[in-house]
């Protein structure tokens, strides 16, 4: 990549981004009802909440930051803060991109250019750490919660496809995690990754150990966001701790599964929120608005003025 090509890319980034947030949150999104029912609500504005679910959006951030450090060591060595920056610049990236598969590009331009492409397979696994615990987790929960819920009522029957589906795809993908030659050999399956067979066997190098820890961590970050969101829907929509935390995984899943781009994705975390949680619509809508610009759009715009700032080398920069 050249100089040209990158500064383009971090103009064209740090354009869509703020194209994207003027039109979602400036073009009006269906979130009037959600502010009048907050700002008709007796309840004081709940301050510690704010400070609380901050720090953990900090803490979520630093464990997502901590797994890409250790899937990198077979790659390139880097410490904490370069990770942690490469993360937050992955963001903008995946701010605009379906489902914020854009994410790995932001970070592996913080890894020197001949190790870019090697980075892009190794964070692959991070991605299936995450995936496998919502899958997992979520799966789970959908299969009982009707018992918080409805009494034991069998109200999610017509939802038994999505939970068994969701159980067997997991269990497939921890298979493939904790089988990375046996991923490296799948991915090479697909005719245009074939090029990159030599980069692609990085998977191979990955300890155990390593994929143990970072499995470990995606566990440990998803009960971050989990608490999060449950704070936040009892702050906001008086929802009970013990309901928010068994609805909460099956909204990370639901949306997981469904394909997003950015101009669609506050709303359908809305939508299947309300659907999901049990509570008043508008103040769930409204806790979903602000977990979604707390967790994914403050750290985007850290990530776009990040990516344009730091240094980035290119492959005509001398060695």
């Amino acid at each position: 990549m050249t100089r040209r090509t990158l500064l383009l890319v971090r103009w064209g980034v740090f354009a869509a981004a703020c194209a994207f947030l003027y039109l979602r949150l400036v073009g009006g999104q269906g979130m009037d009802r959600p502010l009048a029912f907050w700002r008709g609500s007796a309840d004081p504005v709940p301050w510690a909440m704010f400070g609380v679910v901050g720090a953990l959006m900090l803490l979520n951030w630093a464990i997502e930051a901590r797994k890409w450090q250790l899937l990198m060591r077979p790659v390139q060595r880097i410490g904490f803060l370069r990770a942690c920056t490469a993360t937050m610049a992955g963001t903008s990236i995946g701010l605009i991109t379906p489902n914020r598969v854009g994410e790995f590009a932001g970070r592996v331009l913080f890894l020197d250019p001949e190790h870019r492409v090697q980075g892009s397979f190794a964070t692959l696994l991070g991605s299936i750490a995450q995936f496998v615990v919502t899958l997992l987790v979520g799966g789970v929960a959908l299969l009982f919660g009707r018992y918080v819920w409805h009494n034991g009522a069998d109200v999610l029957q017509p939802w038994s496809v999505v939970v068994w589906s969701a159980l067997l795809i997991g269990c497939a993908a921890v298979f493939l995690y904790f089988s990375p030659g046996a991923f490296a050999r799948l991915l090479l399956a697909i005719p245009w990754l074939r090029r990159f067979e030599r980069h692609a066997h990085v998977l191979d190098t990955i300890d155990r150990r390593t994929l143990v820890h970072v499995f470990a961590l995606s566990l440990l970050r998803y009960a971050v966001f989990t608490l999060q969101f449950a704070l936040v829907l009892k702050a906001l929509a008086g929802v009970a701790l013990m309901k928010a935390f068994v609805a909460v995984p099956v909204v990370f899943l639901v949306t997981t599964l469904v394909p997003t781009t950015a101009l669609t994705e506050l709303g359908i975390r809305g939508s299947v929120a309300a659907t999901f949680i049990p509570g008043e619509a508008p103040g769930i809508v409204l806790s979903t608005a602000f977990i979604w610009l707390l967790n994914i759009v403050l750290p985007a715009v850290a990530g776009s003025v990040i990516l344009l700032v730091a240094r980035i080398r290119t492959s005509t920069d001398p060695a």
